[in-house]
């Protein structure tokens, strides 16, 4: 499962905002400015809609039984609601009809599109009175993705990566040193094109190029190591058609004319070509390591290539919850305390493999277990570390990110050149940002 997606059908989730109580600028009526206490009499049932498969679902399934039974007045219920892109458009739906489940894990580009709805319970104060609950040990990044205008709108759900896989098999056949934390653009390009073997249909390097959030937010990733930003600080503009912006792509479209990159049109073909022997790198997240795993390639992790800073990027998704009530909302906090808390965060690690979404869990003598479980994983851990900038939260994100995406999309098809390409991208987001918002 891919982690960058957001939700791409966002006219009609806004659609679906504007009727039924979806644009409540009062917050939540009728909750406290103090945190709920546990509850300690009666019963309480709340729904938790997730979009989990595999080793997660079961997790998930596991970790939902084991709080019900230490925490008697409450039954949580995990609720499969589908794919994570509509997730969005469902809650919105649910609100709109009087309905919406207690907990809803909502991917982390949606925190702005869901801020402003009457339902959801604001948690800025809540976090800052309980210091017990470490808000300070969520990766900062993750903190900034749940925040809109200065609110926590959620807890922080998942929270990934992008580092640099590669085989290692390939490189030693071709001769070539591994990768190091010190390579550089340059270290990559020249390992890819020494990899690249036509004849054997073999690829020094894959990316994702279906014009998608996949496409572009490894883009973003080459953007800020060159020193670029995705927006001028007021956000009023864009500033990814900067020169640092064109030097991405100018690489990017240098590979791509050598043939040196496999170029996935969203089908995740690349991960059984990297399994086979027929990709070099990959830059990927913990996401794929279980298939990459499978596969019996010998593999190596590291961070990504840079010249100026080895940053990455993060997709966080976060838990947001809905006021049905008082005591539905406090039985539903008490599950939040309790399942992004360090000793059941590791629980669930352990369980999937996904990275600790708090620094703390680091720390837990079950950690080491972990990371033997899942080799490889540790570089991602590490690599939390590199990122330092975020995605816009904003509600026009995700067609600033279909401008770019195309963009990008269309040079590495030789349609157009970078500097033409990011400055209609640029145009189409001024326009984006300059329209009135709401």
């Amino acid at each position: 499962m891919r982690r960058a997606g957001f939700l791409v059908a966002l006219g009609a989730a806004l659609a679906l905002a504007g009727c039924g109580g979806g644009s409540g600028k009062k917050g939540s009526a009728g909750l406290s400015a103090s945190a709920p206490k546990p509850i300690t009499s009666g019963h309480v049932n709340i729904t938790v809609w997730e979009g989990y498969t595999d080793s997660e679902a079961n997790t998930m399934k596991r970790l939902a039984a084991e709080f019900n039974k230490t925490h008697p007045h409450i039954t949580v219920t995990p609720q499969f609601y589908g794919n994570s892109d509509y997730a969005l458009q469902k809650v919105l739906a649910a609100i709109a009809g009087g309905n919406p489940p207690d907990v809803s894990y909502l991917y982390g580009s949606n925190a702005a599109n869901i801020a402003s709805t009457s339902k959801l319970v604001p948690l800025t104060n809540w976090l800052n009175q309980d210091k017990a609950f470490g808000w300070d040990h969520f990766y900062p990044f993750e903190r900034r993705v749940a925040t809109v205008n200065g609110k926590v709108v959620g807890i922080p759900a998942l929270v990934d990566n992008l580092a640099l896989v590669y085989n290692k098999t390939l490189f030693k056949q071709a001769g070539l040193s591994y990768p190091t934390k010190n390579w550089t653009w340059a270290d990559m390009k020249r390992a890819a094109l020494k990899l690249t073997n036509p004849a054997k249909k073999q690829f020094g390097w894959a990316y994702v190029n279906d014009a998608s959030e996949d496409t572009v937010w490894r883009f973003w990733a080459m953007l800020w190591q060159a020193g670029g930003h995705i927006l001028t600080p007021d956000g009023k503009k864009a500033a990814f058609d900067s020169a640092a912006g064109i030097q991405a792509l100018d690489y990017l479209q240098s590979l791509s004319k050598a043939h040196a990159i496999y170029l996935d049109n969203g089908s995740d073909n690349y991960l059984p070509l990297f399994g086979a022997g027929h990709i070099g790198m990959l830059w990927t997240g913990p996401w794929d390591l279980e298939q990459i795993r499978q596969s019996k390639v010998d593999y190596g992790v590291t961070d990504l290539p840079a010249d100026k800073n080895h940053q990455t990027i993060s997709g966080p998704d976060n838990w947001v919850m809905f006021n049905n009530g008082s005591k539905r909302v406090a039985a539903a906090w008490e599950f939040l305390q309790w399942f992004t808390s360090p000793k059941v965060d590791l629980q669930w690690c352990l369980g999937t493999g996904d990275l600790p979404i708090r620094d703390d869990v680091q720390s837990l003598p079950g950690f080491k277990t972990y990371l033997k479980r899942y080799p490889g994983v540790e570089e991602w851990v590490h690599n939390l570390t590199n990122s330092k900038q975020t995605r816009p939260v904003s509600v026009v994100y995700p067609k600033i990110s279909t401008a770019v995406g195309q963009a990008v999309q269309g040079v590495l098809l030789g349609k157009y050149q970078p500097k033409q390409a990011l400055a209609q991208a640029a145009q189409t987001t001024n326009g984006l940002l300059s329209a009135p918002q709401g």
